[in-house]
């Protein structure tokens, strides 16, 4: 026990994401009253205004490399805004107040409030080039699945690693119409489909997590998702590529102009730099990776999930917020 004390730092480095989980609960305590209401730009407004106010509080000097909003002109936070106290170590982050602002409108599962963050310079700034192609699987992906691999294949490579059939493999993917055809690749493969109604940050991390209901999650999302779910990847030592997927020739250009490589495949060190990453979510509405915003009385329960890849470190925190200071 002795020599296992001796080993741990004398003085432990910061773990930046116990401080922005703060940001994010607000974010998703703000929403709240919008779940179900159908009003998806009025709730990411409201998260906005939480999140921004909160990261102002934060001893940190953040530059927003990926924002939230640009993609359906709802409220952001916008590229290229500092945030923070401007005290304390130089950042990039990646946020999304709302990652589900259709499920929040709806009423649905899966909605959650984010932010990623790392070293300054070390995220892919990727906001000319709104989607990217996907996949996520847990360690036994690594070396194993490749995103320039037929999904089939893919399938059944990491079933062998898993140890499992491939009638027992899940894999998350957007139900959107672009991905009828991927859709159907995996059930011709023999495995089963959990169609994601959106959040694909959520369905990532749960693919990549030893506890998930995933084995793996494919298709074409958000850039800003991407680089974000990259940060929580590091952590869970998982595995992410990516693949930039614009859908004009002016993107494309956009892109290329912007520094960007397409037809190329992402890795995560690519798309985030080091380890020195963090990864933050709250629930807004109940889901696999989290629970949702709820009230119990005379508090308002909040649940998150904080992960920082340096120490390989995932932490859980459920936390009870007087209702009298929020209302």
């Amino acid at each position: 026990m002795m020599a296992a004390m001796s080993s741990l730092p004398t003085t432990p480095d910061r773990n930046l994401a116990l401080e922005l989980v703060r940001a994010t609960e607000a974010a998703a305590i703000r929403a709240t009253p919008f779940i179900g209401r159908g009003d998806k730009n009025g709730a990411d407004g409201a998260a906005v205004d939480a999140m921004r106010e909160f990261l102002g509080t934060v001893d940190f000097a953040g530059v927003v490399v990926i924002g939230e909003g640009e993609k359906d002109e709802a409220p952001m936070l916008f590229n290229g805004e500092e945030v923070g106290t401007g005290n304390g170590p130089a950042c990039d982050i990646a946020v999304d107040p709302i990652d589900g602002t259709s499920l929040t409108a709806l009423g649905r599962r899966n909605a959650i409030s984010m932010i990623a963050a790392a070293d300054r310079g070390a995220m892919l700034d990727a906001h000319t080039v709104f989607y990217m192609e996907k996949i996520v699987t847990g360690p036994e992906g690594v070396g194993v699945v490749d995103l320039r691999q037929p999904i089939g294949e893919n399938i059944r490579a990491l079933a062998k690693a898993k140890g499992k059939a491939v009638e027992e493999i899940s894999v998350g993917v957007l139900d959107r119409p672009r991905h009828e055809q991927l859709i159907a690749e995996i059930r011709a493969a023999g495995a089963g489909t959990r169609l994601l109604l959106d959040g694909d940050v959520a369905g990532g991390i749960d693919a990549a997590s030893y506890a998930g209901r995933l084995d793996m999650c494919v298709g074409v999302g958000g850039s800003p998702e991407g680089v974000a779910t990259a940060c929580a990847i590091k952590a869970l030592g998982g595995l992410i590529q990516a693949r930039l997927a614009p859908k004009t020739d002016d993107e494309r250009q956009h892109g290329t102009d912007a520094g960007l490589k397409f037809d190329h495949v992402y890795t995560a060190d690519e798309l985030v730099k080091g380890d020195n990453t963090f990864f933050v979510a709250t629930g807004v509405t109940d889901g696999n990776l989290v629970d949702g915003v709820r009230r119990l009385g005379p508090v308002i329960r909040t649940e998150s999930i904080a992960l920082r890849a340096r120490s390989g470190t995932i932490r859980h925190i459920r936390a009870d917020h007087l209702v009298e200071k929020w209302l």
